[in-house]
């Protein structure tokens, strides 16, 4: 029963590290800040809840111990990640942070050029 516990919880921790090393990459690799957020907030918040819930599920099956701090730790990382991303990304719109050249499409320059034409 340990050997399957183990291997389980191995998963866990390996999938939140791939997740982890993707993110690093993308650091590196993506070409502005708005991409580089997306990079830093969605994969490291999934790399990192992978690895708490395999520590959870080590310590939950294995000595039959429900660790408060690790259920905290998640609920905190999933909440505060990906709102804290969204603010640094909307601070460095209104700041004037220009896009790539790559980028698709600007959504939100209408928006903010209707929202300054009314004051």
């Amino acid at each position: 029963m340990n050997v399957a516990i183990e291997v389980i919880v191995s998963i866990f921790v390996l999938i939140g590290t791939a997740f982890s090393l993707l993110s690093a990459l993308g650091f590196i690799r993506l070409p502005d800040v708005y991409t580089r957020n997306h990079a830093g907030t969605k994969s490291i918040t999934l790399g990192l809840l992978s690895i708490l819930i395999g520590g959870f599920l080590y310590f939950l099956l294995t000595e039959h111990y429900v660790s408060i701090r690790l259920i905290l730790g998640i609920v905190f990382v999933f909440i505060t990640a990906p709102v804290a991303g969204h603010l640094i990304c909307r601070s460095a719109y209104r700041s004037g942070v220009k896009l790539t050249e790559t980028s698709a499409k600007d959504d939100l320059k209408a928006v903010y050029q209707d929202r300054q034409n009314e004051v």
